[in-house]
């Protein structure tokens, strides 16, 4: 059986992300490709960190918190991550949701804002 293994440019094309984000996550240790010479290349741990790292930034974890996450798995184990992620995951919701209050009392303020507007300009 062969181990699937990208390229950096096959990398960058799978996960739509810049060569510079690509090599920010290798500088910050979230990635380390095998290297053979110059040329990097990205086995199976490698595809399935980055889509971790891309669903916990789309969730708006900070790249710290991701490889902390991940480093927990390398050191302690599944159970241990699931525990982690699901403190983390609680936290996140409650911010994401006070976010979403802000914003929608921040939208509800605009339209008040635009109605008076408009209104002026009707009469």
């Amino acid at each position: 059986m062969t181990t699937q293994r990208l390229s950096f440019k096959e990398m960058c094309a799978k996960f739509d992300v810049t060569p510079r984000t690509l090599r920010y996550y290798e500088y910050i240790e979230l990635l380390t490709p095998e290297k053979e010479g110059r040329a990097r290349y990205y086995g199976p741990r490698e595809l399935a960190r980055m889509t971790l790292i891309l669903r916990g930034r789309r969730f708006g974890f900070a790249l710290e918190d991701i490889r902390q996450w991940l480093l927990i798995y390398e050191n302690e184990g599944t159970d241990a991550q699931m525990r982690d992620w699901l403190a983390r995951a609680d936290s996140q919701l409650s911010e994401l949701a006070q976010q979403r209050d802000q914003l929608d009392e921040t939208m509800d303020e605009l339209r008040k804002l635009r109605d008076e507007t408009a209104a002026t300009l009707v009469k």
